[in-house]
């Protein structure tokens, strides 16, 4: 029989994660580039080697044991850590890093942010040819509300730009204040609850169809913001799809009030009070504080200092006309 401390491989780890993920063992095979029963075969020679059963064989979908739940949190865990390794491993062979990845909340300002990449790809270190840049490619990732932290968390990210909430920080993070976004409640017009007495309680509210921006953590737990038990949601991938949707009639929700601004101001969406009010949300950036006599990575140095600046930080908040939106 196996070892058991060999047989907990990264690949057996991410064919549990990608069973869990898919809900089926021929689904995760697709995903895997493995046939079915190549699959079965190493769940069961893990099965074996750990002496338990992962999985309950009497239901037809994946459905986990205790032991096999168990496996799957530490194994996310471990391969998150892994990952993590892997990424400062990389970053502090050389003081330009060889790439740069950013994840980026999906609320923050995209003419801001290219602002950024433009006066980024305009460096010249000093032993590059004019116009060559800083070397370091970058790598930019959009995410909503856990999944921008466990971007970062699973190493998936050098740097974390809008971090809403409180997460556990697994030891290594640094984060620093970005600044509040408030939220307000909008709808179109022509929406029912365009009329009507404020504030708007929640029996009145429940009774609408809210429109939601799904959370993209895969394996942190998603959080859900300003939905009520039994409302109709319409759930889209950003916050610029729920835009639309409120534009169109299409439901209601709160939205971040520098984005709506010039929606309330011509006419096309209006704000009304509602029995939670106004919702405030503090966003900070993080990074992975290196322990290494290196330190950190020059591209992640130049992101950091441009972010020390409250100039930079409020843009990033606030400033969301321009050419990309």
């Amino acid at each position: 029989m196996p070892d058991r401390r060999t047989v907990l491989t990264p690949e057996a780890l991410l064919m549990i994660d990608a069973i869990a993920r898919s809900g089926s063992f021929a689904a995760a095979a697709r995903e895997l580039g493995k046939v079915p029963s190549a699959l079965t075969y190493s769940v069961r020679q893990l099965e074996d080697a750990l002496d338990v059963l992962l999985f309950d064989r009497s239901s037809r979908q994946a459905r986990f044991t205790a032991a096999g739940e168990e496996l799957l949190h530490e194994g996310r865990r471990l391969l998150q850590a892994t990952a993590a390794v892997a990424n400062r491993v990389r970053r502090v062979a050389c003081g330009w890093e060889t790439q740069l990845e950013i994840v980026v909340d999906d609320i923050l300002s995209r003419p801001t942010l290219f602002e950024l990449v433009e006066a980024f790809c305009a460096l010249r270190p000093d032993d590059a040819q004019p116009g060559s840049g800083p070397g370091t490619r970058l790598r930019l990732h959009s995410e909503v509300l856990a999944g921008t932290w466990e971007a970062l968390v699973s190493g998936r990210a050098d740097l974390a730009i809008g971090v809403a909430g409180d997460f556990a920080n697994p030891g290594g993070i640094e984060s620093r204040p970005l600044g509040d976004v408030r939220f307000v409640f909008a709808v179109a017009p022509h929406h029912a609850l365009a009329q009507g007495s404020e504030p708007i309680d929640d029996a009145e509210l429940v009774q609408h169809r809210a429109v939601a921006v799904a959370d993209t953590a895969q394996r942190l737990a998603p959080v859900t913001v300003n939905l009520l038990p039994g409302q109709d949601v319409l759930t889209v991938p950003t916050t610029r799809h729920k835009l639309e949707a409120l534009l169109r009639g299409l439901g209601c929700g709160y939205l971040p009030e520098p984005l709506a601004r010039p929606h309330f101001e011509a006419g096309h969406l209006v704000t009304r009070t509602t029995a939670a009010g106004p919702q405030s949300v503090r966003l900070t950036y993080a990074w992975r504080a290196e322990r290494s006599a290196v330190g950190l990575g020059r591209a992640l140095q130049w992101w950091l200092q441009q972010l020390e600046s409250p100039v930079t930080r409020r843009a990033l908040v606030e400033r969301h006309a321009g050419p990309l939106d």
